[in-house]
């Protein structure tokens, strides 16, 4: 609104009596974005003459007056009617002055009598994002116009039926009033007659008494024709306020015909407009239907790889529990591994004590042997020989049978591998025998446990746990 806080002129006409194409406005948009300006283009009609006092207002739709105004600015007036550009013109509105609720409102030029000379369709000041609501609802509006429109229809057609009928008895009316305007001259010339007869009747009276029977009957007859007269006066009368009546109920019914037919023209344009924008909302809703099929599709196949996801958990967790049973299997054979080492190792310690006193036993014999090995084999072997079957509980058999030498007995090897019964001997280094039975065991890279190689299934299960 501009500052000059002068109130634009503003009249209690009604809509009835606008002239709505004197001025078109152009550029129009189903909505405004709120706090901005915004620009009003109209184009004036070959016939309009704008003045000073012209101005152009924002109304809310549903109004009735032009005192009705939300804000407004004085039109601009041009300086060359005769120019084609001066026709098109346009009014800028701040948006200080500019509605902040989410209304229908439209442009409305106003001349300086306070007449409304052109109106545009309405629009909203909304954000752009509340295009969905605007659809749903502007969809509910048209079907609710295309019910008014085929209400006024049809109260359009009884309209005509009831003037058409209005028609015929105006007709009716019409041949009435004939009618009475015949009786009307009848009775004039009733009245003539009477007049004459009168005349005669007083000359008749002077010229002749013995007429008065005559004279009687004229007069009776003449009565008669009064009392005629009276009636035909009387229903005269009544004719007349009845013509008068329905001549004023027509009137009235073609003041409602003309009302009837300037709402059905402004109905007719709404319902180009709402056309227009129910074609555009079918589009637009075809395209919403598109947009839905697309996304119900992609839809589905997250539902397919979502169920397939879930077969695959299944699987993992079917796998998880099979593996979850070898593992408990692999540790029942870890713990019987682990009880056959131990018991391999108390044989390993068995062995190497039964070593240890072979080793004394050998000593001690072949300290015997060199001190009586000259006399006592010569004179008496039998000691030698019963030593020998002293000793034929031996691991290894006794090393001085008869079979061996006499002079320089051979020792046996009493090195012996517990797994792959290898045999070294007894003068082989300590290492290398470690090194041998280092190769019968596998050690875990992850734990202190150890397999021996006829274990390898075992040790492989045993590191596989440890990776999962």
């Amino acid at each position: 609104m501009e500052e000059t806080g002068e109130e634009p002129p503003t009249s209690a006409v009604l809509l009835d009596h606008c002239h709505f194409s004197q001025i078109v406005f152009n550029n129009m948009e189903k909505f405004y974005i709120p706090g901005g300006d915004i620009i009003c283009h109209y184009t004036f009609s070959q016939h309009f003459i704008p003045r000073r006092k012209d101005w152009v207002g924002i109304f809310r739709v549903g109004w009735k007056t032009t005192r009705e105004y939300y804000t407004f600015m004085w039109a601009v007036l041009p300086t060359d009617l005769n120019s084609k550009s001066s026709f098109q013109q346009q009014v800028q509105f701040k948006a200080y002055y500019l509605p902040k609720d989410d209304e229908y409102y439209q442009f409305c030029y106003v001349d300086q009598d306070g007449v409304v000379r052109g109106a545009s369709v309405p629009f909203q000041f909304r954000p752009e994002s509340e295009e969905d609501i605007l659809v749903v609802s502007t969809q509910g509006e048209v079907e609710e116009i295309e019910q008014l429109n085929k209400e006024l229809r049809q109260q359009n057609q009884e309209l005509k039926d009831n003037c058409v009928n209005l028609q015929k008895q105006n007709s009716d009316m019409h041949g009435e009033l004939q009618k009475t305007q015949d009786l009307q001259e009848r009775l004039e010339s009733l009245t003539e007659i009477n007049k004459t007869l009168e005349q005669s009747v007083s000359v008749l009276k002077e010229e002749n008494e013995g007429l008065k029977v005559q004279k009687d009957c004229w007069e009776t007859e003449l009565l008669q024709l009064k009392v005629q007269n009276q009636n035909v006066v009387s229903e005269n009368e009544k004719m007349g306020v009845r013509l008068k009546n329905t001549l004023d109920h027509l009137d009235q019914l073609q003041a409602q015909i003309s009302l009837r037919e300037k709402e059905m023209e402004k109905l007719t344009q709404g319902d180009q407009d709402k056309a227009e924008q129910l074609e555009h909302l079918k589009k637009e809703n075809e395209q919403l239907l598109l947009s839905l099929t697309k996304q119900r599709e992609h839809q589905q196949k997250l539902e397919q790889t979502l169920e397939e996801m879930k077969q695959k958990e299944t699987e993992s967790a079917r796998k998880h529990q099979e593996l979850t049973n070898q593992i408990s299997d692999l540790m029942k054979r870890l713990d019987k591994n682990k009880f056959l080492y131990q018991e391999l190792q108390k044989e390993k310690n068995r062995v190497e004590g039964e070593k240890d006193l072979l080793k004394r036993e050998n000593e001690r014999l072949l300290c015997y042997v060199c001190e009586d090995s000259d006399s006592d084999q010569l004179s008496n072997p039998a000691p030698v020989q019963e030593v020998v079957e002293e000793n034929t509980g031996l691991i290894f058999g006794n090393p001085y049978s008869a079979t061996q030498d006499t002079h320089v007995p051979s020792l046996p090897s009493i090195k012996k591998c517990p797994i792959c019964h290898g045999v070294f001997p007894d003068d082989v280094k300590e290492n290398i025998f470690e090194q041998h039975l280092q190769t019968h065991i596998l050690d875990c890279p992850y734990c202190d446990e150890v397999f021996s190689e006829a274990e390898r299934q075992v040790y492989d299960d045993h590191v596989f746990c440890h990776s999962l």
